[in-house]
Order: structure tokens, then C-alpha cells, then sequence
């Protein structure tokens, strides 16, 4: 089981989470729409990475410590979900449409090789290389992810919103969830 948070109770409280694989640009496009909306950006990916570089390791090596020390993934994915539920905000990571009471949930996704040539760009990889440690990260986090909390990532259902990155960029798709996020807002102000 996963940790929940509570639906959002007050007027016009929007917590939106942005899920997805690696590479889709999920960071950036959280980013964008808590500037858009002036609210805050909670990112469990800069996070990871953060701690991965405070260890003095890549990301793959913080995964395969992971895969053998669950207190790794339980911090990270507890802490989000206590961020959450602190007001209005947009939450980004792979698990946010699952862990977080959201809302608004989307799902971004892009195919395979332009994730690889975006990590590939952000990490100044080869995009071979790049394309075998994103698939490997992918391989570790997706087995944890179901065996801590049985999870299928495979599974959109949690979703309200699916959508492929690599149609539009980053702030014409923050643009849009923005307009959307505002339209939940005044829904929710108008009950």
C-alpha cells in the first residue's frame, strides 16, 4: 500500500502532480506551470539527484542502493506526499499520480529515443549510453515501485491527462495545464 493524501478540502486549493517516464521533461514542465500558476514546485527527481550527488554516486548506483535499501524510496516518496498536502502546488515524479491526492494527474510520455537524446543532452552522454542507463534505471525503479507498493507503471488509470511531449514543447504544454488548472480552480471556488 501507498501513502495517500487527503483530497483537497479547501476553496480553490489545486494540487496538481505530473508523472512519467525518464526524459520526458517532466521537471521542466512542472517548472513552468508553478511559475504560470505562482505556486510551488516540488520535484522528487532533482531531489534523487540531489542525494545521488550528495553520495558522491550516479543515479543508476542511488537505484541499485535502493533496490537493497527501501528506506531510500519510502523517504523520498513520504516526503512528497507530506509537501503535498501543505497547499496549492504542482508535485513531479515518476510516482506523483499514485502517491499524491491530486487535483489534476498527467501522464507525460515520449517514445523511447527522444527520452534518450534528452538525457543524453541534459547529462552530456552518448545517446547509446544514455539510452542503455535510462533503460536501466527504468528496469530498477519499475520493479521497486511494484514491489514496495504494487504499482504497476504501466497502469494510466490514475490519470486524468495523457500526453506525448514530443508533439509540443515544454511551455505550449504549460500553457495548457495552466488554462485547465485554472478551470478546476474556479470550479472548485464556485461550490
Amino acid at each position: 500500500m501507498w501513502v495517500r493524501t487527503p483530497p483537497s478540502e479547501a476553496a480553490g486549493l489545486v494540487i496538481v502532480a505530473i508523472s512519467g517516464p525518464i526524459g520526458v521533461g517532466k521537471s521542466t514542465v512542472a517548472r513552468l506551470l508553478a511559475e504560470r500558476l505562482g505556486i510551488p514546485c516540488i520535484s522528487a527527481g532533482g531531489v534523487f539527484r540531489e542525494l545521488a550527488a550528495r553520495r558522491g554516486v550516479s543515479v543508476v548506483e542511488l537505484n541499485r542502493l535502493a533496490e537493497n535499501d527501501p528506506r531510500i524510496d519510502h523517504d523520498l516518496d513520504r516526503l512528497q506526499a507530506e509537501l503535498a498536502r501543505s497547499g496549492p502546488c504542482v508535485v513531479e515524479s515518476r510516482l506523483a499520480g499514485w502517491m499524491v491526492q491530486a487535483d489534476l494527474k498527467v501522464w507525460l510520455d515520449a517514445p523511447l529515443e527522444v527520452r534518450a537524446a534528452r538525457v543524453a543532452g541534459r547529462e552530456g552522454h552518448d545517446p547509446g549510453a544514455a539510452r542503455d542507463e535510462l533503460l536501466a534505471r527504468e528496469r530498477s525503479e519499475w520493479s521497486r515501485y511494484r514491489a514496495l507498493y504494487g504499482i504497476d507503471i504501466a497502469d494510466r488509470a490514475p490519470f486524468h491527462l495523457i500526453v506525448d511531449t514530443s508533439r509540443w514543447p515544454p511551455e505550449a504544454m504549460a500553457d495548457a495545464l495552466a488554462l485547465l488548472t485554472r478551470g478546476l480552480r474556479a470550479a472548485s471556488e464556485a461550490r
